[in-house]
């Protein structure tokens, strides 16, 4: 090799991997690692409940009924001598596992109609005109018609949660799907023969997936919201599951006298919202192409 050859060689930059600089963008984003945090600790709280409690959050103890936060409970008592802390870190848990069927099946569903609605022109008139009936109804008034049907379980509750955030998704990844359809690589792929199914699989999908991944972050935190809501106004849950909502729904008599039953679970599913909420900040900007520099 010659020398030329050899100062060529060092001037060429390189490879960077687009993986380790997304993660060394997110590491950087404050707002975005603030929320991971959030998450995380609130996740492991929920998920080895029973390593940080050995409390039974069903246990019935009327000799401790409505006693404030001590040692011994931490965030006292309920009506009935229930533990509170047991409780709302396994509601935390019940919580957390609605918002993650929420968001993971609507993303099959949404993207599923999204790409057929969008890549499709004949599906796309039927599909959108279903989705705008669905978004015709409020969010929550939807999810309490279903379950009055359906009943009060915990699939059904993520049904009822589905169906009303289904559209959002959909018409999303229709859009970006619309545009995608005329970008040269889709017609490149169509010159030379490729078949639907395949730029459908290998090129759309990959192209839709970061900003629908950055949506459902904050679809996440809605449907944890909305299951919240839904089981205070009593139609969430069976009563006997530990649930955020159920200890609010639960603590709405003892308001004056017992302020805590309220507040802690209220607390937890606020930082519930907020962590996600800020991870999906921190996944826009390091995932959306419009937000790089």
């Amino acid at each position: 090799m010659t020398v030329r050859s050899l100062e060529t060689s060092e001037q060429i930059p390189p490879r960077r991997n687009p993986r380790a600089q997304s993660l060394r963008r997110f590491s950087r984003n404050v707002p975005g690692m603030v929320g991971l945090v959030l998450v995380l600790i609130i996740v492991v709280l929920a998920v080895g409940a029973p390593l940080f409690t050995d409390a039974d959050p069903k246990a019935i103890d009327t000799t401790v009924i409505l006693q404030p936060p001590s040692l011994e409970h931490w965030f006292g008592t309920d009506d009935i001598g229930r533990d509170v802390f047991s409780r709302v870190l396994y509601g935390a848990r019940i919580s957390v596992l609605i918002g993650l069927a929420v968001a993971a099946i609507t993303t099959v569903t949404g993207m599923t109609l999204g790409l057929l609605a969008g890549f499709y022109p004949r599906l796309d008139n039927p599909i959108m005109r279903a989705m705008d009936v669905l978004m015709a109804f409020p969010t929550i008034l939807l999810a309490l018609g279903i379950v009055a049907i359906l009943g009060p379980q915990l699939i059904n509750i993520v049904i009822a949660l589905v169906i009303p955030y289904t559209p959002t998704t959909a018409r999303l990844v229709r859009g970006l799907v619309l545009q995608l359809k005329g970008s040269e690589f889709i017609t490149a792929a169509h010159a030379v023969g490729v078949k639907n199914r395949r730029i459908i699989s290998r090129h759309l999908l990959p192209n839709s997936m970061s900003v629908v991944i950055v949506r459902q972050t904050y679809v996440l935190a809605t449907a944890i919201l909305a299951e919240a809501a839904l089981t205070f106004l009593g139609v969430g849950v069976p009563p006997d599951v530990p649930t955020l909502g159920g200890i609010m729904s639960s603590a709405r008599s003892h308001m004056r006298v017992a302020a805590w039953l309220s507040l802690y679970p209220g607390v937890a599913i606020s930082l519930l919202v907020l962590g996600f909420n800020l991870l999906g900040d921190g996944l826009r900007d390091v995932l959306d192409p419009r937000m790089k520099t």
